[in-house]
């Protein structure tokens, strides 16, 4: 990866570190010929000065991971023939034929219609035996009517994820190495807890309750901690894996090896899938604000975020760590509508 300076990106992020927005940031940004610019400010840590943030540092994606496991594996299925995006998930797992999800879609899950609950501890709610989360996950009452409204909600890629693993018959983390990263050669990607020397490199997230520490290389995400591998959170990558990914979705003839999904998947997925219903959606990303170029996002509660558009057959990629814990969004999306305005827009 070629070390090339973008000054108003650069800028932009170093005011995101001196308003302790994040400590640090690594980023990158290209096309169908690969990476084009690329760059790194801050610290891993500010108690921790001698740890610059720097190309291979590894980072929690946190909601990253719906895009690089179950979407891609979604579209892997589909492309194969054993994943109908408009069949009710009872034809795909009888056993649900008496669940509250009978009639829910894989098309619902994935543009997040299917009329989930929106939050719960998945603990109090159904103890740490994966089995019985997974059952309570599969038969607890819907919020709304499957396509009533859009309702952003981890459950759906919890939920979609164990569908595919259902269906495929290996584990999210063996199917999402089957179906994409190995293929692309995305050699640093991986579910959490990292091993050492993976977590020496890792930007440190919030604090843990029970330590007292910084999470580092430890998933943020308590359903991806209870649960091991699963379909909302948990996955760790480096800026170049990420750049790998999505260059394959503007540029598949360019891939070392073609993975499970396609181009037609892609196509697919970057469309409108919600009709009249706000804010729309695709089939997992959504269309990024404050942008002419028809650009497509998705972001992570720990500062991640990844834009593509393949009208103009651009991406870009933004990774920080959200040490400074808070529920208010404001100033990292003040930041990700910029940093997606620099890349695209100019």
């Amino acid at each position: 990866m070629t070390r090339a300076t973008r000054d108003p990106i650069d800028r932009l992020l170093a005011r995101g570190v001196e308003n302790h927005t994040f400590p640090g940031a690594v980023w990158a940004l290209g096309g169908a010929d690969g990476t084009r610019a690329w760059g790194a400010c801050g610290l891993l840590d500010p108690r921790t000065p001698e740890a610059p943030m720097v190309a291979d540092t590894v980072f929690d994606l946190a909601s990253l991971t719906k895009i690089i496991t179950v979407w891609a594996c979604s579209g892997a299925l589909w492309e194969a023939g054993d994943l109908d995006l408009d069949a009710p998930l009872a034809e795909h797992l009888p056993d649900l034929r008496h669940s509250p999800l009978a009639r829910v879609t894989p098309q619902h899950l994935l543009n997040h219609t299917a009329g989930l609950p929106l939050r719960a501890n998945l603990r109090e709610s159904y103890g740490t035996d994966r089995s019985s989360v997974e059952h309570g996950l599969l038969h607890e009452p819907l919020r709304r009517q499957p396509g009533e409204a859009v309702e952003y909600t981890d459950r759906a890629a919890l939920i979609l994820g164990i569908v595919l693993e259902r269906i495929s018959g290996l584990r999210l983390d063996a199917l999402s190495r089957s179906c994409a990263w190995d293929a692309l050669h995305l050699m640093s990607t991986r579910f959490g807890p990292l091993p050492p020397d993976l977590a020496g490199r890792c930007a440190p997230t919030e604090r843990d309750d029970e330590s007292g520490e910084h999470l580092k290389g430890t998933p943020h995400d308590y359903s991806a901690r209870l649960l091991d591998v699963c379909g909302s959170a948990g996955a760790f990558s480096v800026v170049a894996d990420l750049a790998a990914f999505l260059r394959y979705l503007v540029a598949p003839d360019q891939a070392p090896r073609r993975p499970g999904f396609g181009p037609a998947w892609v196509k697919e997925s970057l469309r409108i899938q919600t009709g009249d219903l706000a804010p729309a959606r695709g089939l997992s990303w959504h269309p990024a604000s404050g942008t002419t170029a028809d650009v497509w996002a998705h972001f992570g509660f720990t500062g991640t975020g990844m834009w593509v558009s393949a009208r103009s057959g651009r991406w870009a990629v933004l990774l920080t760590n959200k040490l400074y814990y808070t529920r208010d969004s404001a100033a990292i999306n003040e930041v990700r509508r910029e940093f997606c305005r620099l890349a695209f827009d100019r």
